[in-house]
């Protein structure tokens, strides 16, 4: 399969090191592509929820690929965000094509691009973050427990659901805090006279034109690796959000009808550690 010439790609809140991570889907999107420029828009790894026990091949590929892009001359930007926060004790590090940046200002298409991770907006992170950490548990039980129901729901005939989407999509609160998420990272960037504002953190995929009195600017957000598999790209001129679940050619590539050894044990072990997981916030919310 040729790979696609992609000029700029923008990933964030992939969370290598989680049950939730869509690892395998992202490695087959990442050979796929041949960007010129990369930024890894926060979250990429999780540091607030990586276990030793759970770190499959899968996800090495990951950073093995990301690897190659360094070596290969290809300029990546590693934005730091909030589950990787420990990394911001090296902000400025450089190597090669490499760096670690806390937000980074593009020129693309003769445009101003900022973009940064988003955790600055969230109070919860600023002001309450062993509760945040707790969310994060639970929101990580809770695709635990989605995967298993969509496993099941699968060997029925039916199709798959997200269960944090319609939670997300039925709480006012979780539709507020998105909407204020994107207005305010809109008024700073017009504040600021830049054309593009390019964030991750809330797991929301977005492409569009925020107008205020002030002025005007495009807010893009990159999604997710664990519910909406997304990134960005920038290409001949125009901004596109990609969807591996849209991309036929990428998802029936190497793909085999038997499940492999490591995938028997993934599943083995998953749902080993959904009940010790559940036993440990119980534990928990007992203290």
């Amino acid at each position: 399969m040729k790979k696609r010439p992609v000029e700029l790609v923008v990933l964030s809140d992939v969370h290598l090191g989680t049950y939730g991570c869509h690892a395998k889907e992202l490695v087959k999107y990442l050979k796929s592509i041949k960007p010129k420029e990369v930024v890894l828009n926060g979250d990429i790894i999780d540091i607030w929820q990586f276990s030793k026990r759970y770190w499959p091949k899968s996800h090495m590929k990951v950073v093995k690929i990301i690897m190659k892009w360094v070596a290969d001359g290809v300029k990546v930007h590693y934005v730091v965000g909030n589950h990787d926060e420990m990394l911001r004790k090296f902000l400025g590090f450089q190597l090669g094509s490499f760096s670690i940046v806390n937000k980074v200002v593009l020129e693309v298409n003769g445009k101003k691009a900022w973009m940064f991770h988003g955790d600055v907006f969230d109070l919860t992170m600023q002001h309450s973050k062993w509760i945040a950490k707790l969310g994060a548990t639970g929101y990580d039980m809770l695709i635990l427990l989605n995967r298993a129901i969509n496993y099941f729901s699968k060997k029925m005939g039916k199709g798959p659901v997200s269960m944090s989407k319609k939670i997300k999509n039925s709480v006012k609160s979780a539709v507020k805090f998105i909407n204020d998420f994107e207005q305010i990272a809109a008024d700073i960037a017009i504040d600021n006279v830049y054309d593009y504002v390019v964030c991750g953190h809330i797991h929301q995929p977005e492409i569009k034109e925020i107008t205020t009195d002030k002025g005007k600017v495009t807010y893009l957000n990159s999604g997710d690796w664990i519910e909406n598999l997304t990134s960005l790209e920038f290409n001949k001129g125009a901004w596109r959000l990609y969807h591996y679940m849209d991309d036929v050619a990428v998802i029936d590539k190497d793909d085999s009808q038997y499940e492999t050894t490591e995938d028997i044990l993934d599943k083995n072990q998953l749902f080993k550690n959904l009940v010790e997981e559940f036993q440990l916030l119980a534990s928990v919310g007992d203290k």
